[in-house]
């Protein structure tokens, strides 16, 4: 893997009495912020390889609009262990499901995706740069390093 783009889930409506937080779906306001990050990928140049995302409906949701969006065919894998996932958990779905793609989206949650954007950028989950709802962030990994920890630099970052 070459670059990994983390998009965190858009802006969801709030849980309702006797609800599921995985069944939470995309407000209006974030569906118009995925597709904006789509949009934002479209316009960088973004191909992808492959895209991971947490089977949560507010993450399915925003990878949909995402993808349409950027105009990009590849089919999201919905990978259960990225719901409330830890960056070390991250990281190994990202080994295990990954295989040998180049360019790879991860559509998850806070707090670990902007853990894993330190893990990977600073060597430690602590330094957390914050990741807002719909947020992309795209990392360049070092061919010698992959996966390890401080073994990316953060090449560009989108805000809604």
């Amino acid at each position: 893997m070459r670059d990994l783009i983390l998009l965190r889930h858009a802006d969801a409506l709030p849980l309702s009495a006797g609800g599921s937080d995985r069944d939470r779906p995309l407000s209006l306001h974030g569906e118009a912020e995925a597709r904006d990050a789509g949009a934002w990928l479209r316009s960088q140049g973004v191909t992808l390889d492959a895209a991971l995302c947490s089977p949560a409906r507010r993450a399915q949701m925003t990878v949909e609009r995402a993808l349409d969006a950027s105009g990009d065919s590849v089919l999201p894998r919905f990978v259960a262990g990225i719901y409330e996932a830890t960056p070390g958990d991250l990281l190994a779905l990202l080994e295990q499901h990954a295989g040998d793609a180049g360019r790879v989206l991860l559509v998850g949650h806070n707090p670990g995706l902007e853990q894993l954007l330190a893990l990977m950028t600073e060597g430690l989950s602590d330094p957390v740069r914050g990741m807002p709802p719909g947020s992309v962030a795209w990392l360049h990994l070092d061919e010698a390093r992959a996966l390890d920890p401080g073994g990316a630099r953060l090449r560009a970052f989108w805000s809604p």
